[in-house]
């Protein structure tokens, strides 16, 4: 049975210290490589103390914290079953640093309910029976913690459009699970080593926060970053041609297509559509009103990575 600690009279910054000692159910999908905003590289930076930890925004608490009643109070009134809130963090009882902190448990079974909201436009992640693979790893990390053999995972899509699914333990992908956190666990955060860098945008966005600042100096950098230069500029090339052909092939349709805006091949739907869209003309407006410009002109910093061949 998982071990646990009450949370309920933890102010936000003691839960993120308590969180940050050991792999969240929404680490699961960072650690596997499956996350579009972070990078198993960032969350190592976080775990390891080397980024600070970051109080979460208060109306966004608000209103979470809201929605997730309006999504557990519909998922009771559609499903019959009854929820309650548990005020408590779990722990694996094998691997303590697996943690849990659960929306719901659902009275009567061993089961969890998961709330979540979607924007309109991520209905189609939804349908029929999909579910986001981050959210579908989040609840299989949370059913290995609490050695439950199934979940509910309840979303409000657009904010009129609600859906509910029922998810079984799976033990194959829970192996995967525990085996990919605890070698980021044991062999990344204690011993503090970095897990290799990815090339995730995540991670890219991170580095160029983490290193904005420069100093006036020159790196001698070990020569087997040369084969990595040479393959990077293959890649470039490949997929400098493979755009062509891209472009090539939309150039086709669009003719095909001539002043139609919908075309049907087979089992494809094309459409060709205008589209108007607004833009500032900042060099007349910069030099027609040249204080409104200032007024509104917002610099920014980044650093621009830049390669020639010096032989």
């Amino acid at each position: 049975m998982p071990t646990s600690i009450s949370v309920k009279n933890m102010s936000e910054y003691e839960w993120l210290e308590e969180r940050n000692k050991g792999v969240g159910g929404s680490d699961a999908s960072i650690v596997l490589g499956l996350n579009k905003y972070k990078s198993a590289f960032q969350l190592w930076h976080e775990k390891t103390g080397k980024t600070q930890l970051e109080q979460l925004d208060n109306e966004a608490i608000h209103w979470g914290n809201i929605l997730e009643d309006v999504v557990a109070k519909e998922f009771e009134r559609v499903t019959g079953k009854k929820v309650r809130k548990d005020n408590h963090m779990y722990s694996h009882s094998e691997y303590p640093f697996m943690r849990a902190n659960l929306d719901r448990v659902v009275v009567g079974e061993r089961a969890i309910l998961e709330c979540k909201t979607a924007n309109s436009r991520l209905s189609e992640a939804w349908k029929d029976d999909e579910i986001p693979s981050a959210y579908f790893l989040q609840v299989q990390h949370y059913l290995a913690v609490m050695e439950y053999e199934k979940a509910y995972i309840a979303v409000l899509i657009g904010g009129q459009k609600f859906v509910w699914k029922e998810i079984k333990r799976d033990e194959e992908l829970i192996q995967m699970i525990i085996s990919a956190e605890s070698k980021f666990w044991n062999d990344h955060v204690l011993k503090d080593i970095a897990p290799e860098i990815d090339g995730s945008d995540a991670a890219s966005k991170y580095l160029s926060e983490r290193f904005a600042d420069t100093d006036d100096t020159t790196k001698e950098l070990s020569i087997d970053y040369e084969k990595d230069i040479a393959y990077r500029d293959d890649l470039k090339r490949n997929i400098k041609e493979l755009q062509k052909e891209e472009r090539l092939i939309e150039n086709k349709l669009k003719v095909a297509l001539g002043t139609s805006e919908v075309g049907i091949s087979g089992k494809y739907r094309i459409k060709w559509t205008p589209i108007t869209t607004g833009r500032v003309d900042s060099q007349r407006l910069k030099e027609e009103k040249p204080e409104v410009y200032q007024a509104f002109l917002k610099e920014t910093q980044s650093r621009r990575l830049n390669i020639k061949e010096i032989g």
